[in-house]
């Protein structure tokens, strides 16, 4: 990426790295965290572009932080693990947490689902959520997809890591 579009690409995220309270190193990973495959293909821009990626890798971390975060606090029930892990890391925390920061106002959207306001329904914003925690991942590790969760009210909307907020690794 040449030097003017990369700084184009910093700065067009600024606002989103001021509410997620995290600033990427590589600004490619967030612009692809924030790229929906049909504004990818729209604008021919390639396939290792959009986010769907992202997301599949990021509910992993999301899962990892949270079984991570429950073990580190005691809990060793395997079933009141299992349990507590399914009620935090589904689509409506993430959905929850998603709207919480305004996601949608930062996706790069196709015309068709600008159009439908595809965001209002489904799955659509937990996934592009998990993107983000998926390109936080690739930048900063377990502990910048961490940061991302904290800073956007991950273990406050969960009432099973409510107790756990305040746990940094």
């Amino acid at each position: 990426m040449d030097s003017n579009k990369k700084s184009h690409v910093q700065a067009a995220h600024l606002p989103l790295q001021a509410v997620i309270k995290y600033q990427f190193n590589d600004a490619r990973l967030l612009e692809r965290a924030l790229t929906r495959y049909a504004h990818s293909k729209e604008q021919n821009l390639g396939p290792d572009t959009h986010m769907d990626a992202l997301a599949t890798l990021g509910d992993a971390v999301i899962e990892l932080i949270v079984l991570d975060t429950l073990v580190c606090a005691g809990v060793t029930d395997k079933g009141e693990i299992s349990k507590m892990k399914m009620n935090c890391v589904n689509m409506s925390v993430l959905r929850a947490l998603a709207e919480r920061i305004s996601l949608q106002k930062f996706v790069y959207w196709g015309k068709g689902e600008t159009h439908m306001q595809i965001w209002t329904s489904g799955r659509v914003l937990a996934e592009c959520m998990e993107a983000i925690i998926g390109a936080a991942y690739l930048d900063g590790g377990v502990a910048g997809a961490r940061d991302v969760l904290q800073n956007c009210g991950f273990f406050k909307i969960t009432p099973e890591l409510s107790a756990f907020s305040n746990i940094k690794k």
